[in-house]
């Protein structure tokens, strides 16, 4: 079973919600990115998004553009990503799920991506910008694999789109909680709730809440109505802030406990 299967149906079992980390490889170096998915692990974690870097992403907002841009200078590629996680695989078993955008996706070669990825260790992939009718390819060679496919749906997808959607994507079903770009907002949309509320009415695949979650009374909220929480720019606002700390994952691990502890306590 995919691990991201294997995670959900855990979680199910226990009715317990999926706190899903987001976290952009190689910044600001491999080794501490290295440390940091390792500590997300022990903090309870219970799926990494693995970020990778890309110099024109569209749908991120400043901070983490400027991961990217911090990963890029150190000349992160994919395979160097694929590297790192076969080393953590030495040592976790944590789902891990990479979101790219699709022209790396497309150099690289999606068959042979596929493959790589999967024997490295990669559960999954979400890619923002490739829209499912265009994605086939990817999904056959997903399919064979086991890979799974994360598609997106959004405040303003219809219900024909929220349809669509849950029938192609795998692994869970990425809801976007607000129009725009990835950031920490200070408040969420109020039509979360009743937005979730009508894509669990056509699914029964996980439906986790990503794109401005930045506080545990955000996270507790959204852990009340969707089956993951999804945590991006407000770890990366973390790294930031600690770029030249050795204990750069420890500062890390602390404000996540802070996120995990609501959404676990449900």
């Amino acid at each position: 079973m995919n691990r991201i299967d294997k995670r959900f149906k855990e979680l199910r079992r226990k009715k317990k919600k999926a706190f899903i980390v987001y976290v952009t490889a190689g910044d600001p170096n491999a080794k501490a990115t290295e440390r940091i998915i390792l500590e997300l692990d022990r903090c309870g974690v219970d799926i990494l998004e693995l970020g990778i870097p890309f110099s024109d992403p569209i749908a991120d907002g400043p901070t983490i553009q400027a991961a990217s841009q911090r990963s890029l200078s150190n000349n992160i590629n994919i395979g160097k990503i694929l590297g790192l996680v076969g080393r953590v695989r030495r040592a976790t078993d944590i789902p891990i799920a990479l979101m790219t955008y699709y022209n790396p996706v497309y150099i690289y070669g999606i068959k042979d991506f596929v493959k790589d990825a999967k024997d490295a260790g990669v559960d999954g992939i979400i890619v923002p910008d490739l829209p499912p009718e265009e994605a086939e390819e990817l999904i056959s060679y997903s399919r064979r694999a086991n890979f799974k496919n994360i598609f997106l749906l959004s405040p303003t997808s219809s219900r024909e789109r929220i349809k669509f959607i849950t029938k192609k994507s795998s692994g869970f079903i990425y809801y976007v909680s607000l129009t725009g770009v990835t950031g920490a907002r200070e408040s969420l949309p109020k039509d979360i709730a009743n937005n979730v509320k009508m894509i669990k009415r056509m699914t029964d695949k996980p439906v986790c809440v990503g794109f401005g979650v930045s506080t545990p009374k955000q996270a507790r909220s959204i852990a009340r109505i969707a089956d993951g929480v999804i945590v991006g720019s407000a770890v990366i606002k973390v790294i930031e802030k600690n770029l030249k700390k050795r204990d750069i994952h420890k500062k890390v691990a602390r404000f996540i406990t802070s996120l995990i502890r609501p959404v676990k306590g449900i």
